[in-house]
């Protein structure tokens, strides 16, 4: 126990140092990333940790609890609505039915010929209807004002309320993933959750009436009760305090701002612990964990090992939902590009190894360590390899490695991982 306080009061001085040797702005943007991270390792953690999923689409389930930041909190878009809004949930309503009938089709005809074709039949006719009920109507949304709207918008409300709706469509998505692709072997699962992943971003890329595509949403409001800088800058008591204590109005009350954020965040990571610290140490935790070590004998004393799989499958994706919405929120604005596998898939990996997989504050120390390093190296990065560069003469050589400083952060991320690996192969915080 001595051993894991003094690991996080570790990572927590590297935040200090940050604060006191370069900037506290700096600092504290660094540690909201970090506690966003903590919360996504803490349920790629339900997933690996409790049942040993390997779930590669990871990304994708960040990338939905973005998208409901925009459906619920963004501004309507009354004109794209009335143009094509009631066409489009019809269009979705006839493809979503059209897959319930096949569906029901192929389970309650008997086996052979007419059962494959009435299925394709139903199939057929469906997506013909789906898309001439759909298409004019997504044509007649993103023709209005394309270059500032061309979408159906939210429903304006409070984007906290955001974060929970996040969390259940990501799990909405894992359940049909998982009643897809957890039969598999867990080599092919992470081939298709991967896969899985880069089709829901190459929607939202592609589908301009939901939320712009590439062309972005990027005005997003704030949660309450984070409030925006200018508005603080105008405010008489917040100046006179910054003021009498010497503060610089303009970096007081940035820093204030991601203060506010850093509470809700911590808040929201402390429920996560608690609530998955119970889940692990119940009945439930007990059986995830015997089915994680033998499929076969959980199955032999009556376990259903794909149920139970979906469970979790469902509860950790919807842990990533939630702090997908977070960070569209913090940042106020989706962009779906930034959306790549290295950042929101592998490193959370990176970070659950390094900080123990299968115990839960090990998943938060991975968070918060790795997320502090992946963020300094990218501004510690060039001032490193300008010092170790000081002495070569002005050539090819020394541009090329003055340009190559942006890669240090994959090269730390490898060789911390690597000693990690060495030295303490089940993590800084193993489980129990």
């Amino acid at each position: 126990m001595n051993r894991n306080l003094a690991l996080f009061a570790g990572v927590g001085l590297l935040f200090v140092l940050t604060g006191v040797l370069q900037s506290w702005n700096l600092a504290l943007s660094i540690l909201n990333l970090s506690l966003i991270s903590a919360i996504m390792a803490l349920g790629v953690n339900i997933q690996w940790g409790y049942a040993g999923l390997f779930n590669t689409g990871i990304m994708g389930f960040t990338a939905l609890g973005g998208l409901a930041v925009v459906l619920v909190s963004a501004r309507p878009v009354a004109e794209g609505w009335g143009a094509g809004g009631p066409g489009i949930l019809l269009g979705l309503f006839i493809g979503a039915a059209s897959i319930a009938a096949a569906i029901f089709a192929w389970n309650r005809l008997p086996q052979g010929r007419m059962r494959m074709i009435v299925t394709l039949a139903i199939c057929v006719a469906g997506f013909v209807l789906y898309r001439s009920v759909f298409d004019p109507a997504v044509v007649a949304v993103e023709a209005f004002d394309p270059a500032t709207a061309g979408n159906i918008g939210g429903l304006g409300l409070s984007p906290t309320l955001s974060w929970p709706v996040g969390g259940l469509l990501a799990a909405a998505a894992a359940w049909v993933i998982g009643k897809v692709a957890l039969g598999l072997r867990s080599d092919y699962l992470a081939i298709a959750t991967l896969g899985i992943a880069e089709i829901v971003l190459a929607v939202m890329k592609n589908e301009d009436w939901l939320a712009r595509g590439v062309k972005n949403i990027i005005d997003l409001p704030r949660p309450w009760p984070v409030p925006y800088e200018v508005d603080l800058q105008q405010t008489p008591a917040f100046t006179d305090w910054a003021t009498r204590w010497g503060f610089e109005v303009t970096t007081a009350s940035s820093i204030v701002v991601k203060l506010m954020y850093a509470g809700l965040f911590v808040l929201v990571l402390l429920a996560v612990i608690w609530l998955s610290e119970r889940a692990l140490n119940s009945p439930w935790g007990r059986m995830m964990r015997a089915i994680r070590d033998n499929e076969v004998s959980a199955a032999a004393m009556g376990k259903d090992v794909t149920k139970r799989h979906l469970q979790v499958f469902i509860l950790g994706s919807a842990v990533v939902g939630i702090a997908g919405a977070m960070y569209t929120s913090m940042n106020g604005q989706l962009t779906p590009g930034e959306y790549n596998p290295l950042r929101f898939t592998f490193l959370v990996w990176v970070m659950v190894i390094v900080g123990g997989s299968g115990n839960n504050w090990g998943a938060v120390l991975g968070g918060l360590l790795i997320g502090w390093l992946w963020l300094i190296v990218e501004s510690l990065g060039p001032l490193v390899m300008g010092g170790l560069v000081a002495g070569l003469s002005e050539g090819p050589l020394k541009a090329h490695l003055i340009d190559s400083a942006q890669h240090m952060r994959l090269l730390t991320m490898g060789v911390i991982l690597l000693l990690v690996l060495r030295f303490s192969p089940r993590g800084l915080i193993p489980e129990k």
